[in-house]
């Protein structure tokens, strides 16, 4: 497994933008798929957006598409979510997530995450 620690959460107004870094530990980062996902208040864990192992497959939850892109560094051990467009809607925690398959990313059965990284996005 790996050790994940999010940063890069904040306070923005709505149509701002935000960058997360996940920086995971371990010498086998670049074998591992990794991915987003979040917790608003009261709601549920909701599948935010993934990549493959070498970055060349993403996918992304409807809601942040064309506003939301994710990346890998594997040099440095480190994933991204660049947010553009914020809206008071996704306002949440957001949890880095890590499996050797993506597939199970997109699951939300994934193997390791983080502690998170609050986002509030204000209206």
């Amino acid at each position: 497994q790996v050790q994940l620690v999010e940063s890069g959460g904040g306070l923005v107004q709505a149509g701002g933008s935000l960058r997360l870094s996940c920086a995971a530990s371990g010498r086998t980062f670049s074998s591992y798929a990794m991915g987003w996902f979040r917790q608003a208040p009261g709601k549920e864990r909701e599948f935010v957006a993934a990549l493959n192992w070498s970055g060349g497959v993403t996918y992304y939850t409807d809601s942040v598409k064309d506003r939301f892109t994710i990346s890998r560094d594997n040099a440095k051990n480190t994933v991204y979510l660049q947010m553009n467009s914020l809206k008071p809607e996704d306002t949440a925690i957001y949890y880095c997530a890590a499996d050797l398959n993506v597939v199970n990313i997109r699951r939300m059965t994934f193997s390791s995450w983080g502690q998170g990284t609050q986002v509030t996005v204000s209206s």
